[in-house]
């Protein structure tokens, strides 16, 4: 049985956002946010609330064990970019491009 939460439209770059999952992927999920705890990144913060909302998710199915969970797959996906513009000297404007991605957690028991 599997538990799934998605996280769309977060306002992190995907290569960023990547990085950190390839450090939960697979593991344990009481190691896996005891590791995003502790994480200097603004996407840890992210990740470890969504691998807690699957957590809750299996927990209302009530067809898992909780502490058996381990992270069986997270994706990280590339989103639509922000295009904003910033002012620049002599009247010129400078494009920024403000990237977004979207996060996919599952869990499965082991």
């Amino acid at each position: 049985m599997e538990s799934k939460a998605y996280l769309k439209y977060a306002r992190v770059g995907a290569q960023k956002a990547r990085l950190v999952a390839d450090m939960v992927r697979g593991k344990n999920v009481g190691e896996a946010v005891k590791v995003l705890t502790f994480l200097n990144k603004k996407t840890g913060l992210m990740i470890k609330k969504l691998i807690e909302s699957a957590v809750a998710n299996a927990e209302v199915k009530k067809t898992m064990d909780i502490d058996r969970l381990f992270v069986k797959s997270i994706s990280v996906d590339q989103g639509p970019v922000l295009k904003r513009f910033r002012p620049r000297a002599q009247g010129r404007a400078f494009g920024v491009r403000k990237k977004t991605s979207h996060i996919n957690v599952v869990l499965e028991e082991k």
